[in-house]
């Protein structure tokens, strides 16, 4: 990368990340396959990021939603929204804390509906709202380690999220916005200090 950045990618699908990290080259330094709902998930992305070389910064952007109004919502579902999009974050930035020195970052990829609740995406908007509060009493902690953190509130973007929900049907949705300028937002808040990213930091 241009940055010099070293990277570790992790995921669910070992294959997907082994044809990522070829199309990223000598930029990838590891590939973890891992499952953050499980409890010691990412604690051990954590470690194998960390294994061979300092760990600087953290982003995560996993994340799952679903559809449909709350009296369809059964168990699994909303363990799976909470595990994923809340439960997860806290656990990746509680294990990261640990390795993370003076000056690196964590960055979490929340949701506009954090800052505007939608219906038909009650527990999605839940978790995501509980995730920017996780961040914004976090950053407060972590003033004194010099340790940022980025909470990022993206509106609807086009990563294919909403046609693989885990339960429910999107709505119609307008055109979202393009993953790779996304990415290139939070690559450039990070390189010049910045400390939030609501919706309205980004443009279609």
């Amino acid at each position: 990368m241009a940055s010099g950045a070293r990277v570790t990618l992790s995921g669910r699908d070992g294959a997907r990340l082994e044809a990522l990290a070829d199309e990223l080259g000598t930029a990838v330094v590891t590939v973890v396959a891992a499952d953050l709902t499980m409890p010691d998930g990412p604690a051990s992305v954590v470690r194998a990021a960390s294994a061979d070389a300092a760990l600087t910064g953290v982003v995560n952007a996993a994340g799952v939603a679903a559809f449909g109004p709350v009296e369809d919502l059964d168990d699994d579902t909303l363990d799976e929204v909470l595990l994923l999009d809340l439960v997860a974050p806290i656990r990746l930035a509680r294990a990261a804390l640990a390795v993370i020195p003076e000056g690196g970052f964590l960055a979490q990829v929340s949701a506009v509906v954090a800052e505007k609740a939608m219906p038909g995406m009650a527990a999605y908007s839940a978790a995501k709202a509980g995730l920017t509060a996780f961040d914004a009493a976090l950053a407060t902690e972590l003033r004194r380690r010099r340790i940022r953190v980025l909470d990022v509130r993206p509106p609807h973007t086009e990563t294919g999220l909403a046609t693989r929900p885990v339960a429910g049907e999107a709505p119609r949705l307008p055109q979202g916005l393009d993953p790779d300028a996304v990415a290139e937002r939070v690559v450039r808040a990070l390189a010049d200090d910045e400390r939030d990213l609501p919706s309205t930091a980004f443009t279609a």
